[in-house]
């Protein structure tokens, strides 16, 4: 996920405790092939030097994990062996993953799937070439997709990929998965104000000394346009859309998420922003609801507790907006001008 960005980091409005009383520090590393930054307030610099390499150890760790761009990850082998004729143990992320996105897959109707890798390998020629799949190449994707793709067998932890030429796709809910695992290490060590930023994909815990919380702009719709701001703790921020990562293919412009109902992308332009308790959740369903759109998105949306989201997109040439109940910003229903 893209278009999320940390402004200023830190919000205004000041709590009582001594914010000279923490070191703040800052490391960014590629992993997952892209960029992850790790904010954290601890007790002095060392400390907060050894915190963050121990998130990040963990997110490259998850990374051998859930990739599906590393041939040797678990995720990848796991795809590789597809159709398999018994169940494979898989551990207890990868598991993790895939109930969580068997979940929202039933939730969302099919507008998430976990299993829509071989729709997003098709799009990708589509982006490249600047023409729409063949019937033909299509058809055969997406007999590949969709329920009865993955079957979950809890009392092993084990999967069954059934269907020949199932490849697993985690990318709307992998970088979101070890975000909070990574934020989970922090804690562990004693950091209570941090903030990862996994390529847009924002996640915060408790406010820095002195402030009610970190401050995030969520990108425009369009590059250069002026984002809101929001105000975090304890929280993800997620937005998907088509403002970095778009191609025009006979007049009409398409997003590089795939709908794994149809295998095509998703028609702009137009993007989602979902506040989450989690990562996981943000980025999940920030990735669904760009694919419902804003009335049947808003309702995935507001079905889950504390999480609520912005929808934004182009309606005869005006900027529309729409917001679920809980979003903490303005109004939904708004036309920007």
């Amino acid at each position: 996920m893209l278009l999320v960005g940390l402004a200023a980091c830190l919000a205004g409005g000041c709590r009582s405790q001594d914010a000279a009383a923490t070191a703040e520090v800052t490391a960014t590393r590629r992993i997952m092939g892209a960029p992850w930054t790790i904010v954290v307030h601890a007790a002095d610099a060392d400390a907060g030097e050894a915190a963050i390499a121990a998130a990040f150890a963990e997110i490259e760790r998850l990374e051998q994990v859930l990739s599906d761009y590393v041939p040797e990850s678990e995720l990848s082998r796991l795809s590789a062996a597809a159709p398999t004729a018994e169940p494979v143990q898989v551990s207890d992320d990868l598991w993790r993953v895939l109930v969580r996105a068997e979940s929202l897959r039933e939730a969302s109707g099919g507008a998430f799937d976990i299993a829509v890798g071989p729709l997003t390998s098709l799009w990708r020629q589509s982006r490249r070439s600047g023409r729409l799949p063949r019937d033909d190449k299509l058809a055969a994707a997406r007999a590949a997709v969709g329920a009865g793709t993955i079957e979950l067998v809890p009392g092993e932890q084990a999967v069954r990929l059934p269907k020949a030429g199932t490849r697993l796709d985690p990318g709307g809910i992998g970088m979101g998965y070890a975000a909070d695992r990574a934020l989970e290490i922090l804690a562990a060590l004693g950091i209570d104000a941090a903030m990862i930023d996994a390529s847009g994909d924002i996640l915060v815990s408790g406010p820095p000394p002195g402030r009610d919380g970190w401050r995030v702009a969520i990108a425009p719709l369009r590059p250069g346009g002026e984002g809101e701001v929001v105000v975090l703790t304890d929280a993800a921020v997620t937005t998907s859309g088509d403002a970095y990562q778009a191609v025009e293919i006979d007049g009409t412009r398409y997003s590089h998420i795939v709908d794994p109902r149809t295998g095509i992308g998703v028609a702009g332009p137009a993007a989602v922003t979902v506040i989450a308790p989690d990562a996981t959740t943000a980025d999940s369903l920030a990735t669904a609801a760009s694919v419902l759109g804003p009335e049947a998105g808003g309702a995935l949306v507001e079905a889950f507790p504390a999480c609520s989201a912005r929808f934004l997109w182009q309606d005869n040439g005006e900027t529309r907006v729409e917001t679920t109940s809980r979003w903490p910003a303005a109004p939904g229903g708004n036309v920007l001008r």
